[in-house]
């Protein structure tokens, strides 16, 4: 490990180590939080009983076709976008604004269309994820040297030749990074979605904990989701990382 992760490991056991103390001594109550060693025994006891295996299947489902359903479309709307001009800049305000509104306005049209099931909660998490994957298509489609398409042109290249030896490794790093923010966005559309407009999942589990004063309980499942965020975003980055030195070979 280098210097700088040792720096970052030292920082979050810091970080764990004052919570402890400060909920242990008594400084911070336990209806307000509770120690950090509670949250994690709270947590393998309510995977014991089997309290979290719905609830997680059912966010998974929600955050799993929310991402990927984001992910290709984005990509395919970032193609045709690029690829038209006209279109881009008509469409370029509405990308750079699109984060000011609220995904969960649409909620009650994606009832009325999709009906009272997952669909909605998928639907709101490719709404806030596609827009990222779009701007980053683009984007590195952008980077993609001129010289480099004139070269496939002038060797007859076929489209999938031009595309695997010349587009996706000069726009890899723009779409990876689209990747890890579709991730993220959908990950917080949906888990935000089921706070305040589902019946099931992990965040209704967490608003139930709340309303129902079971601090304990909320902590352990807050901390699943934090573990689940973090997990899946240090993969993408492993990823990321092996891709990206595969293309400088």
């Amino acid at each position: 490990m280098n210097k700088v992760g040792l720096t970052r490991l030292g920082l979050i056991t810091a970080f764990i180590v004052l919570l402890e103390a400060l909920c242990r001594t008594g400084l911070v109550k336990p209806l307000t939080l509770v120690a950090p060693s509670r949250m994690v025994s709270e947590l393998w006891e309510l995977i014991q009983a089997g309290e979290v295996g719905e609830d997680a299947a059912h966010t998974t489902i929600e955050v799993g076709g929310a991402f990927i359903l984001a992910v290709f479309a984005g990509v395919l709307l970032g193609a045709i976008i690029h690829a038209t001009p006209r279109l881009r800049r008509a469409t370029a305000p509405v990308l750079a604004s699109w984060y000011a509104v609220p995904s969960f306005v649409f909620y009650p049209l994606l009832i009325a269309l999709l009906g009272l099931s997952e669909a909605p909660l998928i639907a709101i998490g490719t709404l806030s994820a596609a827009p990222a994957m779009v701007i980053a298509t683009i984007s590195g489609l952008d980077r993609v040297p001129r010289v480099l398409r004139k070269t496939a042109r002038m060797h007859r290249m076929g489209f999938w030749d031009t595309l695997r030896f010349i587009t996706l490794p000069s726009a890899l790093p723009s779409l990876f990074a689209g990747v890890k923010l579709a991730f993220a966005y959908a990950f917080i559309g949906v888990i935000a979605g089921e706070f305040i407009l589902s019946g099931g999942g992990l965040g209704y589990s967490i608003a139930y904990a709340y309303e129902s004063f079971e601090t304990p309980k909320m902590y352990a499942l807050m901390l699943l989701v934090l573990g689940v965020g973090v997990a899946v975003n240090a993969t993408l980055h492993i990823w990321e990382g092996r891709l990206l030195r595969r293309r400088q070979r």
